[in-house]
């Protein structure tokens, strides 16, 4: 690190972190506002939004008092066991990771109506301004809690290993809202799918529908809480661990006053502000939707950087980092769109090929899924390797191995720092596909879905592969760190016995390697079941008189009890294995063992989020893509094809695939916490301990 760092004060800089926290919240509070004073619509499109309401609110009830009783266990375990500064720090990352799903929750139920409100008197452009600013709430939110919460903790202890509970607690709470919300989403959305469009015919959310009401509440539960819970947990895991390497470089270079643990805390602040002032230059023009998105994503970037270039300097190789993870986002952005959108080759690909029936539909999009894995793995591996070679990493010494990965975290830190606009992007989908469901529902005119909703739903499916790329992205560069933190922990002796070819290292690498299979199968399976359950009460609901012709009201409420009750019941088992499994290994194989899980688990799960996240999303698109007029458009034999291929897409892009990236978080951070314990106490002795 450079020697000019070391004038900072350490508390004027965490200080300043925590004003950029409240800067966010309440910027966001203010766009809240304003979005409050938007049009409603009509009664009707109230009513329906009332419903959808009701149903997100129960289930979120109901799945926060599980997540309350696990916390209090949880936090007690900590305590006698590790201390309880970490215990505290588990409580509020928890409830902080929980507080930003209920407000993805809340500013969806808000905007969505107001979106299709605005479709409906103004046409695109208006729905697409209410719709992203529901998504600015969400974004600036995440990062201000986040912030506000990590800068006081440190400002409490003044030690990041305190913190570690902090990330633990957030990478729980968002696995859970990740799991059942995608179980609820997609079992609902699946079983609406299979009845109302493939065998009844009907339009997607038609009111005849029994499922429709609880797959609109499955957009804001899964789509808005989890991903919202997903980043917090992203952004808090990346900051907190390159603090923790922070404090390595610190003992390293005996700088008693360096900046290098607070660096990555003034970096997310500075991304704050350049969040605000790309906001603005999101504005839908007269050309292509994602192009709106794309300009306030480069200001945002470009601002960020110079304000980053500002307080680094031209120091070689720690600024290069810090470009290299922005540089990194944006490719996420580029690759998501080519592989997502049908505007591209991949998509339209699918969409061709569906003319010969779903088989070939789905081969062809699990082709393109295992196909975009290979540019995010050599971004990512790029990025490691040019930001080590920058610092000199790969150097016998072992400051400058410290040195360069600091940078690989600070490198994610830049990346994850424009997490406000990331998420902003993202929660814009399913606000736009709730109003489209509004629409329907509400009897509009066919133009406000041809029109406004549908194309605006559209790229949203893209934003949200996007975002999803992004956040596993930068996970796989956050492990990295993550890794070295805990084995730091670890006598010298054993270190030298951490290598592949160790049968115990090798033994966990192969457990951890099978772990996102398992849990992904279990994912898999549990939307599979929900969708089982919807399908069967949706065709007996059409078996009813007045149901299928538009005369009698489905019982909606039936649908949204059994995705509820479906959901929570599978949610205990999948969360059992994320944080019991390597403690399991841990303590019975010992942490050399545990090394080779953490490494086994991102090996597999970082390709394996990336192809169920982009080929589900091709497959959602390609349906779309037809439902414009190609092959036959809606109703023909390969529109049926090809819903059948995102109902298949459906569990993977919105369930499956995006619960590894906090899969991932809970094994790194739960190994960490419980290091020294497992030091002393694992079962299988050998001569390093």
């Amino acid at each position: 690190m450079p020697k000019y760092l070391s004038r900072y004060n350490i508390v004027q800089i965490a200080y300043i972190s925590l004003s950029f926290g409240v800067l966010g919240i309440a910027s966001a509070s203010g766009i809240a506002l304003r979005l409050s004073r938007r049009d409603e619509g009509t009664e009707k499109m109230n009513e329906i939004a009332g419903y959808i309401k009701e149903g997100a609110n129960a289930f979120l009830q109901k799945e926060m008092r599980f997540l309350l009783y696990g916390a209090i266990l949880l936090a007690l375990l900590v305590s006698l066991t590790i201390g309880w500064q970490n215990a505290l720090s588990f409580i509020i990352g928890s409830f902080s990771s929980a507080l930003a799903g209920y407000v993805g929750i809340a500013v969806s139920l808000k905007a969505n109506v107001r979106s299709a409100a605005a479709a409906l008197k103004g046409g695109i452009r208006p729905a697409f301004s209410a719709a992203y600013e529901g998504g600015a709430v969400m974004g600036l939110f995440v990062v201000g809690i986040a912030l506000l919460g990590i800068s006081s903790l440190y400002l409490v202890f003044g030690d990041p290993m305190d913190m570690v509970g902090y990330m633990f607690g957030a990478s729980l709470v968002s696995l859970l809202l990740r799991v059942g919300g995608g179980i609820y989403t997609k079992g609902a959305d699946i079983g609406s799918d299979i009845v109302g469009k493939v065998e009844a015919g009907i339009p997607e959310d038609d009111p005849r529908n029994p499922g429709v009401i609880a797959d609109n509440v499955g957009d804001n539960v899964g789509d808005c809480a989890g991903m919202g819970a997903d980043l917090f947990e992203t952004y808090a895991v990346t900051i907190i661990t390159a603090m923790l390497l922070g404090k390595l470089l610190v003992s390293i270079h005996s700088i008693p006053e360096s900046f290098a643990i607070q660096l990555p805390l003034l970096l997310g602040g500075l991304a704050v502000l350049a969040t605000l002032i790309g906001i603005p230059f999101i504005r839908l023009g007269k050309g292509r939707i994602m192009s709106a998105f794309y300009k306030g994503l480069a200001v945002s970037s470009a601002v960020v950087i110079v304000a980053d270039y500002i307080v680094i300097g031209a120091h070689r190789g720690i600024f290069e980092a810090i470009v290299i993870g922005v540089l990194v986002l944006v490719a996420m952005y580029i690759f998501a769109e080519y592989f997502t959108s049908y505007e591209f080759k991949p998509v339209k690909n699918v969409a061709e090929k569906s003319q010969t029936g779903a088989a070939i539909n789905i081969i062809t999009g699990m082709a393109n899924g295992l196909k975009s894995t290979t540019v995010p793995v050599l971004v990512v591996a790029a990025a490691v390797l040019f930001v080590f070679l920058l610092n000199g990493g790969l150097s016998s010494s072992a400051v400058s191995f410290y040195s360069g990965v600091y940078a690989v975290a600070l490198s994610s830190v830049s990346m994850i720092s424009l997490a406000g606009m990331v998420i902003s992007i993202d929660t814009f989908g399913p606000i736009a596909d709730n109003a489209g469901g509004i629409a329907e529902m509400a009897g509009l005119p066919d133009n406000v879905r041809l029109n406004a909703t549908d194309p605006l739903d559209s790229v949203g499916n893209t934003t949200k592969a996007t975002t999803k790329a992004y956040a596993i992205a930068s996970a796989a560069l956050a492990t990295m760190s993550l890794f070295v933190a805990f084995d730091l922990e670890l006598p010298k002796s054993a270190l030298l016995q951490l290598f592949v070819y160790n049968p115990l290292v090798l033994i966990g690498l192969f457990i951890g390697a099978m772990v996102p299979f398992l849990f992904t199968s279990m994912l898999m399976e549990a939307v599979g079941i929900t969708a089982f359950d919807i399908v069967n009460e949706i065709r007996r609901q059409f078996k009813l008189p007045g149901i299928i012709d538009g005369t009698t009201k489905p019982d909606y409420a039936r649908c949204v009890g059994i995705t509820t009750e479906s959901a929570m019941k599978q949610l205990l088992l999948p969360g059992l294995l994320a944080a019991g499994a390597p403690l399991a290994v841990g303590f019975v194989l010992g942490p050399l063992a545990l090394s080779g899980y953490m490494f086994g688990a991102i090996i597999t799960g970082f390709p394996m989020a990336i192809w169920m996240t982009t080929g589900g999303g091709a497959w959602d698109n390609a349906k779309k893509y037809v439902e414009k007029g190609m092959y036959g458009g809606k109703n023909s034999e390969t529109h049926k094809a090809t819903v059948v291929g995102d109902t298949v897409g459906d569990a993977t892009k919105d369930t499956a695939g995006p619960a590894v990236n906090p899969l991932i978080k809970v094994i790194m951070t739960v190994s960490v916490l419980f290091a020294p314990m497992i030091i002393v106490f694992h079962l299988l002795r050998s001569s390093s301990f």
